[in-house]
């Protein structure tokens, strides 16, 4: 959430660790005011209110009417914003204001500007259409006479064939039949007729089919192909022809192939078998075209230019009429009074804000000139507030890690506090590189450097919350650099970078280094892990110690802190059962058990003891008064260990037993007597509804059978939390081992082979591994178990996280919410 209010007096420091101080207040508004109130209210954007119509349907309320209206205006705007998407215009950005316009004008306005688009499209669309009808009869004309021209050529030289066989006394003149013969055969003559249109070209071959079939072969049909795609006059989509010719004889087959057309989807255009007409025509319609051009393109500019004057407003009017319908939608969220002349709010506000509230009141009374100021008083409830932290953009995003989890109850302590240092170090130990730390550290600060651009515009969805998490990502980058610092890996090669090696080869050769080992020649390394362990034959054991040993300090160090975050948590809501029944003994059992060994494996750091702990931890339990021999690290250590042992074993049913007991005496003592319910005056409805958890039954067996699973599942979580961080360990090693997989088996592969191309080959490869596999797959899976060991092994000690968020009507929130 934005950090609301952040600049003025009037606000305390921002505080992380427990939420904002909330009330409930209600607020009386005179009905000439509220409008204004509430868009002040807006403005501010630091009160939640309440519905107080729940059971009034959404048509049933006050301001219906005017959210319609609203609804009815957005509309409008959705309409002008696809046109222009359509005419590849972009609303400009909001700029200073040019006079404030009223909703009723701006409702007219659009109205206009609606009838005159919707006229200009449609005007544009039927030009168009015309316009696309006479480019087809264009190409009708120029390709049908094509064919009649060809046939009249091949006729004309059929009869000079003809001609040049012929007696002297023939010629072309003289009739084939006789007068008598003709007037025979007059009665037998057929007029052909003919009609000539487009067809798809990827329905013509069925189109000649259907045709054949349907008129038994009685037409004759002749296509040719329009070389350019022509946009056709029903769809408007560019569609690929064949334009054709069909002769027919009589009204039947006439029928048939108009019918056929009509099913696919043909157009057809008159013709005229005259050559001179044909040619005529053709210029007619050329004309014609020219002219509809010139209507069109001058229509297309009116349209542009009417679009570009509502580009310029859009933005202002957009968010003008979203202010209007989200204050609406609050005002019938209040009670009216039963004079009708004053409406009643209720809602969450933080404590800090009263004061910004009540001017706000203040100035919506004196702007709108009304008689009565607001009422503005603070209601005592019960009721449990709304969870509030005011962020900024570094912490948003690493409360939103724990938010995900579970919003905090409020007051209640707060992880992301803690989840901004340990969340980035737990990803780190596992993903310690200090070279491929640098990648993500490069890919972050591109991200910062981009964040103005990138934060007003549309990512898609793995980049918008890739952007949301830019400042967790400079974090784990940055403890990435520093945990690879202290394994000296950088792309899986150790470097001398603070001092030379402490080991020195035995001999001069280095021929024993592989087999016996070095041998410690200088002053210990002095920052990390000394770079002679890398190739190492120890390598693998010694890593795999530190790793894992290091893993369990880090978890119970964790779960401690958890535990720790628990006794404040009791403090603060003054609940000493809670801290001696359940901080005291899981703070025992965690350490009597985990944290003495932490305190070992410190112990044997400092001392190098050589002793088994698998050994002492497991006989600890299975026989703890044998004699420790070789495995004793410190005097009495066998007396210390019965010790924790016993209050261990102690601690179990200290947290199991007491506190339901304790919790039923608590409810006895505070409902002995109790037989009618105290009348609280003016706020009874508002305490009748927040006082119902008081009266509600205890049911013991419910509270016990609950601490019972309470309690087992600390006992075993403790065991398996602490196991649970051993990931760490795994991780590190699995990303150690993978880049050096990727390092020697294709990097140093490829060099060996003294080959440019295969060189090449192998630097690619070895990017992309690098990239697809260490820097995406193994960022998300070290990302995800760090994520894991934050909300189960961390929060569980402590975290109820069952409270809501606090959502305020604020306009700064509108750019968010899509219509």
């Amino acid at each position: 959430m934005a950090d609301h209010g952040g600049g003025g007096g009037c606000c305390p420091p921002m505080d992380l660790f427990r939420s904002e101080p909330m009330h409930l207040v209600q607020i009386i508004i005179p009905i000439e005011s509220a409008h204004l109130t509430a868009s002040y209210l807006g403005d501010i954007g630091l009160i939640q209110f309440k519905d107080l119509n729940a059971e009034k349907s959404p048509f049933q309320r006050t301001y219906a009417g005017q959210i319609k209206r609203c609804g009815e205006m957005a509309r409008k705007l959705r309409y002008f914003k696809d046109q222009m998407s359509k005419a590849g215009l972009t609303p400009t950005p909001k700029t200073e204001a040019q006079g404030d316009i009223n909703l009723d004008d701006l409702e007219v306005k659009l109205g206009d500007l609606e009838a005159e688009l919707i006229e200009v499209n449609a005007n544009s669309e039927k030009l168009q259409r015309g316009y696309n009808e006479l480019v087809e009869y264009k190409l009708v004309l120029q390709k049908a006479g094509e064919f009649f021209r060809t046939a009249e050529s091949s006729v004309v030289a059929q009869q000079r064939e003809v001609s040049s066989d012929q007696t002297p006394e023939e010629s072309l003149e003289t009739p084939l039949l006789t007068d008598q013969d003709s007037k025979t055969e007059q009665g037998k003559q057929v007029k052909l007729g003919v009609l000539a249109g487009l067809v798809a070209k990827g329905k013509s071959m069925a189109f000649e089919r259907i045709l054949f079939r349907a008129t038994r072969g009685n037409v004759f049909l002749r296509q040719s192909t329009v070389e350019e795609a022509v946009v056709d006059p029903s769809s408007g989509e560019k569609v690929e022809k064949n334009v054709f010719l069909v002769f027919y004889s009589g009204e039947r087959a006439k029928s048939k192939v108009l019918k056929i057309c009509e099913a696919f989807g043909a157009n057809r255009y008159p013709f005229v078998e005259d050559l001179s007409k044909q040619e005529q025509t053709i210029t007619e319609v050329s004309g014609r075209t020219s002219e509809l051009k010139r209507t069109i393109d001058a229509g297309l500019l009116h349209r542009g230019n009417l679009l570009q004057t509502i580009g310029e407003q859009y933005e202002r009017w957009n968010l003008l009429v979203r202010k209007e319908k989200s204050i609406y939608h609050t005002l019938n969220m209040l009670s009216i009074d039963v004079t009708k002349k004053c409406l009643v709010a209720e809602g969450w506000s933080p404590i800090y804000a009263t004061e910004q509230i009540q001017d706000a009141l203040a100035r919506a009374t004196i702007d709108s000139n009304s008689q009565v100021g607001a009422i503005f008083r603070i209601l005592h409830t019960k009721e449990l507030p709304p969870t509030f932290f005011r962020t900024n953009k570094f912490t948003e995003s690493f409360q939103t890690i724990v938010d995900a989890y579970g919003v905090a109850k409020y007051q209640e302590a707060n992880p992301g506090v803690y989840t901004v240092v340990t969340f980035p170090f737990l990803f780190a130990v596992m993903f310690g590189d200090w070279g491929h730390g640098i990648c993500i550290l490069l890919a972050a600060l591109f991200l910062i450097f981009k964040e103005k651009k990138y934060s007003t515009q549309k990512l898609g969805d793995i980049m918008e919350m890739t952007f949301g998490g830019r400042y967790v990502i400079l974090l784990m980058s940055l403890f990435s650099i520093y945990t690879g610092l202290i394994y000296n890996e950088f792309f899986s090669v150790p470097f001398e970078l603070f001092s030379p090696s402490a080991y020195v080869c035995r001999d001069t050769s280095c021929s024993e280094a592989t087999t016996i080992g070095l041998i410690k020649g200088r002053d210990t390394y002095p920052f990390g892990v000394d770079p002679a362990w890398h190739g190492s034959r120890s390598e693998l054991p010694f890593l795999n110690s530190l790793k894992m040993k290091m893993s369990i300090l880090i978890g119970v160090a964790q779960m401690n802190l958890g535990i720790i975050m628990s006794f404040f948590n009791a403090l603060y809501f003054k609940n000493p059962v809670n801290i001696w029944f359940q901080f005291i003994p899981q703070m025992i059992f965690l350490n009597g058990l985990f944290g003495y060994l932490s305190f070992l494996i410190i112990l044997k750091w400092c001392i190098g003891s050589k002793a088994d702990l698998y050994h002492i931890m497991i006989y600890m339990f299975l026989s703890p008064t044998d004699d420790l021999g070789e495995n004793q690290l410190f005097a009495n250590q066998k007396t210390v260990q019965l010790v924790l042992l016993l209050l261990s074993l102690v601690a179990v049913p200290w947290m199991l037993l007491p506190k339901p007991f304790i919790l039923k005496a608590q409810y006895n003592r505070t409902h002995q007597g109790e037989s009618y319910t105290p009348l609280e005056g003016e706020d009874q409805s508002l305490q009748v509804e927040s006082n119902h958890d008081s009266h509600e039954e205890f049911e013991f067996s419910e509270v016990f059978v609950h601490q019972l699973i309470h309690t087992i599942e600390f006992v075993l979580g403790a065991v398996s939390n602490t196991a649970s961080y051993l990931r760490l360990w795994a991780l590190s090693l699995a990303h150690s081992e993978l880049s050096t997989v990727f390092y020697e088996k294709v990097l140093l592969l490829a060099w060996g082979y003294n080959n440019v191309i295969i060189l090449g080959i192998g630097i690619l490869v070895f990017i992309f591994a690098t990239v697809g596999v260490l820097l995406v797959m193994e960022t998300l899976s070290a990302f995800l178990h760090a994520l894991r060991l934050h909300w189960v092994e961390f929060q569980n000690k402590f975290y109820e996280g069952d409270g809501y968020k606090f959502h305020p009507f604020s306009f700064m929130l509108l750019g968010d919410e899509d219509e």
